[in-house]
């Protein structure tokens, strides 16, 4: 096969926090969107962090916390509950190595 026949744009995937935690908390899951496949530029980002410096992980995944029209969730201005942060930090590092359905 030819390594062009699946090259694809990125395209917004649907995210699911469903963990006991998270219902029980909130009162029904959570929702984010990400890339199915990461765009070169952020892969790139996420290939140079060291993983005992959190400020470049921080860095590295917000543009990849998305809502459903693709802009980013997290800036300046906007934050998570720390627990939220760190179960989707953890669920789209995990997806980076992964087809995405």
């Amino acid at each position: 096969m030819n390594l062009k026949d699946i090259a694809k744009k990125p395209k917004l995937v649907t995210v699911v926090l469903e963990d006991a935690e998270t219902v029980k908390e909130f009162g029904e899951p959570l929702e984010f969107y990400t890339w199915d496949r990461t765009p070169i530029h952020q892969f790139l980002k996420l290939a140079s962090v060291r993983e005992d410096n959190y400020q470049s992980i921080m860095d590295a995944v917000k543009d990849l916390i998305m809502d459903e029209k693709g802009d980013p969730i997290l800036n300046d201005d906007t934050s998570l509950p720390n627990h939220v942060l760190m179960k989707v930090i953890t669920t789209v590092v995990q997806g980076l190595g992964k087809s995405q359905k």
